[in-house]
């Protein structure tokens, strides 16, 4: 199951209440006050991490509670502090208020957030004694945790992402060149969530690419699940467009690439400005070169023709990811 957007309560945990107590012993006349501090509440802390793909397991739970600090007690005994509660979630999620809309922390690997402080532990009566105080009867209770309405939203991050209309052919070129096994069919729709794919061409060159599932006019302005492919695409640095060349639904292949075109400018003006590679994808299919030639024309790009099938054209077409990811990004980490 792929969650990539859940709303949750946090709360940190109660800080310890502080502790009124006499030392009262046989042979000690004078004990004097020895009530201890609670301890402070437990933070809960988001933690991004590697491997964690989705916010499945934040999924069914509504609300996320720290545990609470220890209070006091006599002979100076203070409270234990609880633990801080880590959550872990998949890097490129996004830390929103859901009061506000503010964005608290876009989190890349190995970063955490703070997303509710554990509540400060009270101070017990030995805290408050003084010349003219030597018996204190007062103490504090300790402070409530902070709590939060949070929206989480993961955007995936890929180095590479695919794009085109639902049926074009991405699922199938992400499992030919990867270790990915994304559901193929030959009905569109079949991808409903982004797959990510690790491309490794020698010990040396790899990148990540994702198959965003299709995308139908209309998808900047929230028709089908537009806006929830559309942000998965915001994190790709480089987008390779897949056409292809007989849509079983008789359209024209180059007003197909128009129209996506089309959307990503509306839903984002950068997106709309990010660099395309133009692929034709399942070229076995006579008369698929005649394609490529008009879509190479009303484009002014050059086209890649692949068959994701047979593997025809798949080298020259890794070979120019590789060459761009270098020029886009400079020495990329993966390199």
């Amino acid at each position: 199951m792929f969650v990539d957007q859940v709303h949750v309560e946090v709360s940190g945990g109660r800080g310890g209440h502080g502790c009124i107590s006499f030392r009262r012993e046989k042979y000690v006349p004078r004990g004097g006050p020895d009530g201890g501090d609670g301890g402070d509440g437990g933070s809960v802390i988001l933690v991004a991490k590697a491997g964690v793909n989705s916010l499945v397991a934040l999924a069914n739970k509504h609300h996320i509670k720290a545990r609470s600090g220890n209070n006091g007690q006599g002979s100076g005994r203070h409270g234990a502090g609880a633990d801080d509660l880590a959550i872990e979630v998949p890097p490129g999620t996004v830390v929103m208020d859901s009061t506000n809309g503010l964005v608290i922390k876009d989190l890349a690997d190995g970063e955490t957030v703070i997303a509710a402080r554990g509540g400060k532990g009270g101070r017990g009566n030995t805290r408050f004694k003084s010349s003219t105080n030597q018996a204190p009867r007062q103490a504090t209770e300790g402070q409530p945790g902070e709590v939060r309405q949070l929206t989480l939203e993961l955007k995936v991050i890929a180095d590479v992402g695919l794009i085109g209309l639902p049926n074009a052919g991405k699922s199938t070129l992400l499992s030919r060149v990867s270790a990915a096994r994304p559901e193929i069919a030959d009905y569109p729709f079949t991808t409903k969530y982004p797959n990510l794919g690790m491309v490794q061409l020698d010990l040396e060159r790899t990148f990540v690419m994702a198959d965003i599932p299709g995308l139908i006019e209309g998808a900047s302005d929230g028709v089908g699940l537009g806006h929830d492919f559309l942000k998965h695409i915001e994190r790709s640095g480089l987008l390779v467009h897949l056409v292809e060349p007989f849509p079983t639904d008789q359209t024209d292949p180059v007003e197909n690439w128009k129209s996506i075109r089309k959307e990503l400018a509306q839903y984002s003006e950068s997106l709309g400005q990010r660099p395309e590679i133009l692929v034709m994808s399942k070229c076995e299919l006579p008369e698929s070169d005649a394609v490529a030639d008009d879509l190479a024309e009303a484009s002014g790009e050059q086209v890649y023709k692949i068959s994701a099938v047979t593997g025809k054209g798949l080298p020259p077409l890794l070979n120019r990811i590789v060459t761009q990811l270098k020029e886009e990004r400079g020495e990329c980490k993966q390199w």
